[in-house]
């Protein structure tokens, strides 16, 4: 009999506070970007999400994304940059330029964009390979979800 109790009492819980599968991003927060290619071991990224208020208007999303350890561009076709891109499927995106600092063979590439009025919870968080002349964006080379924000 306290089987069945307990049994009932867990499955009642689940009922009533069902646990979520989407988690919602929290904001502030951050989150390590990985590589996409088991090549890349050494690739590593961060982004960090948070509210802005940069004007009289209401706050706004900032993302912000730094990359090391980053293949040069050029070694990996018709590129010259990489770009931050974070992104809703099927329904919107963003992408701002990521900047290498001057530190010589190896630099450390980051970026931002404060204009985010979209909830992010069901993006994907990329950095991706760029050609700034023609506006082309390559395959991904860092990524993970926003909802892994902590």
């Amino acid at each position: 009999m306290k089987k069945i109790i307990v049994i009932i009492s867990f499955l009642s819980i689940g009922v009533i506070h069902p646990v979520s599968l989407k988690a919602e991003v929290v904001m502030p927060c951050s989150a390590v970007l990985e590589p996409v290619s088991k090549d890349d071991m050494n690739v590593k990224g961060a982004a960090l999400i948070y509210k802005v208020k940069l004007t009289p208007s209401f706050p706004r999303t900032s993302i912000s994304m730094h990359a090391i350890h980053l293949p040069a561009p050029t070694t990996l076709g018709d590129y010259d940059g990489y770009e931050g891109f974070a992104f809703i499927p099927n329904e919107i995106s963003w992408r701002f330029k990521l900047v290498p600092t001057p530190e010589g063979n190896d630099p450390t590439w980051a970026g931002k964009i404060d204009d985010i009025t979209a909830d992010l919870t069901p993006s994907i968080l990329q950095i991706r390979l760029s050609n700034g002349k023609t506006g082309k964006l390559g395959p991904a080379i860092l990524e993970n979800p926003a909802n892994v924000c902590k």
